[in-house]
């Protein structure tokens, strides 16, 4: 009895793989072996990398809070908490979009952050 060896459905999958490796240089995106560990290489980082961009995005909402808050005289970790006191239950995502769009709406928050924060005089 003659062997089966399974082309068709061997090259369904393998055309399959190297359809993910489409874009990739030289031998990434033409040859099975190189393509299939190219692609389960980039699978792990995509996944990395989604998860890293919810830290970059954080830092930089931070980071826009801060300097936004500093023009008003107040450091980022005095506002949070006068905010956190005057129980303004507000993401860091919709602050440095009111920091950056708005910033006669972030001078009554940042009032406000201030009556109701710390009684530490500013250094």
């Amino acid at each position: 009895m003659p062997r089966a060896a399974g082309g068709v459905a061997t090259r369904r999958r393998h055309k399959r793989m190297l359809k993910r490796a489409k874009g990739y240089h030289g031998a990434r995106s033409k040859r099975f072996k190189v393509a299939k560990e190219t692609v389960m290489r980039a699978e792990r980082y995509s996944r990395h990398g989604r998860k890293q961009r919810k830290r970059d995005l954080r830092s930089l909402w931070i980071v826009r809070i801060n300097a936004a808050a500093r023009m008003r005289g107040l450091t980022y970790a005095r506002f949070m908490n006068g905010l956190t006191r005057a129980k303004v239950a507000m993401d860091r995502k919709n602050l440095a979009a009111i920091a950056f769009e708005d910033p006669q709406t972030f001078d009554a928050l940042a009032k406000v952050a201030e009556s109701k924060g710390l009684a530490i005089a500013r250094t």
